[in-house]
């Protein structure tokens, strides 16, 4: 009977140890798809503050607006690897781009 106990233990103890590797091992992060729509404009305010905070003035309409079109994004299949179709892709950005461009570290009023 001891044998058969043995065994018991054995599995139990497998069993309660894969648990105990996979709670540790979870990916327990948020994704776009976990934040409904209702929470969108409180992650746009979030942004909005965060950045007037360093000196970059966003207004929360915007943040919102690229949260949206981030989440468009992903939406759609993962683009081929074309290096031409990126080529034109950059090109029709920065054609289209506002003349004065913000870069990492620099503040909004430096530009003006």
């Amino acid at each position: 009977m001891n044998a058969e106990f043995n065994w018991w233990l054995l599995i139990v103890g497998l069993v309660i140890g894969a648990g105990l590797v996979y709670l540790v091992l979870a990916d327990s992060s948020r994704r776009e798809a976990d934040i409904a729509d209702e929470e969108l404009p409180l992650e746009a305010a979030w942004i909005a503050t965060t950045l007037r905070t360093e000196g970059v003035a966003l207004d929360p309409e915007t943040a919102e607006r690229v949260l949206r079109l981030h989440r468009e994004y992903l939406a759609t299949p993962p683009p081929d690897d074309d290096r031409r179709q990126d080529a034109e892709l950059a090109d029709d950005t920065a054609a289209t781009a506002a003349p004065a461009q913000v870069r990492p570290g620099e503040r909004v009023d430096e530009l003006r």
